[in-house]
């Protein structure tokens, strides 16, 4: 029963999390609607002044909204990391920000309200913004380790991701059904590793090595591959890619049961440690 609560709250977060990614800042967006119709009005009308302050504010509106959005993917994607550094930029701060200043120069030079009005409703706007969308991530999440340099950890994942990436990418230009499936097979075992690094990275510098001779290496053969055109490869070479890629495979294989292993290992360390305490 507390596992499938587990796995019920899991979907739930799973599925918050699908839903913030479409929507991003959408209810800002839906709220500069009027404010978009008013500056049409104005400019319809022939009340130009009018149509430049409130188009301004309009703009105004809209960096908020796409710099919330911004740190709404920039939270995602930190949430989801087992490692991640910090977004440099409060983006959902600034853009909350930025949203009072919109709501304050829209009430004060535009609505000629009162200057104290004005600027209550632009800190309420700004606050509840705030509080709406939540403080942006600021403490990096990187494993405190003596034997670890976390920067090379991060920059060595972020790179084999990006790698990772730009093979998806490219053989998404393979029409040979073949091997597209044979590369998207060493994707998903190569991600599996990444995070099984991510979660343990005791063991970084054979990982690392691993890293850049496999998945460095099918980027390459992919790049090639793509380069010079699915009708200047004959079978016979198509035969030996397939065959390299089936390799790598089972390397992939083996390298996240050599991680698994040693995490094996390490917890037979601590219970045979326990049992010394216990004894004694």
């Amino acid at each position: 029963m507390e596992r499938l609560g587990e796995l019920v709250m899991s979907n739930v977060k799973r599925i918050g999390r699908e839903v913030k990614r479409r929507t991003g800042a959408l209810l800002l967006y839906v709220m500069s609607a009027p404010l978009f119709v008013s500056v049409m009005v104005s400019l319809f009308a022939g009340h130009y002044r009018l149509f430049v302050l409130k188009a301004g504010g309009f703009v105004l509106w809209s960096v908020a909204a796409a710099l919330v959005s911004r740190g709404i993917r920039e939270e995602l994607a930190y949430d989801e990391a087992a490692i991640a550094k910090a977004p440099t930029l409060p983006c959902k701060s600034l853009g909350a920000a930025v949203l009072a200043g919109s709501v304050f120069y829209l009430g004060w030079l535009v609505g000629s309200a009162s200057l104290f009005s004005s600027l209550f409703v632009a800190a309420l706007a700004g606050v509840g913004t705030l509080l709406y969308y939540g403080p942006d991530p600021r403490r990096d999440k990187l494993p405190e380790s003596q034997d670890i340099n976390p920067e090379l950890l991060l920059q060595s994942l972020t790179e084999a991701r990006d790698t990772l990436e730009t093979i998806r990418r490219h053989a998404q230009e393979i029409h040979d059904l073949r091997l597209h499936r044979e590369i998207g097979r060493a994707i998903e075992k190569a991600e599996r590793i990444l995070d099984t690094i991510a979660e343990d990275p005791k063991d970084l510098r054979v990982a690392r090595k691993f890293l850049v001779v496999y998945v460095d290496g099918v980027a390459r053969v992919t790049e090639r591959y793509r380069a010079l055109g699915e009708s200047e490869i004959d079978e016979e070479t198509k035969e030996r890619l397939y065959t390299l890629l089936r390799e790598v495979q089972e390397r992939f294989d083996h390298e996240l049961e050599r991680l698994k292993a040693n995490d094996r290992f390490d917890l037979d360390v601590q219970i045979d440690a326990l049992r010394e305490q216990i004894k004694n």
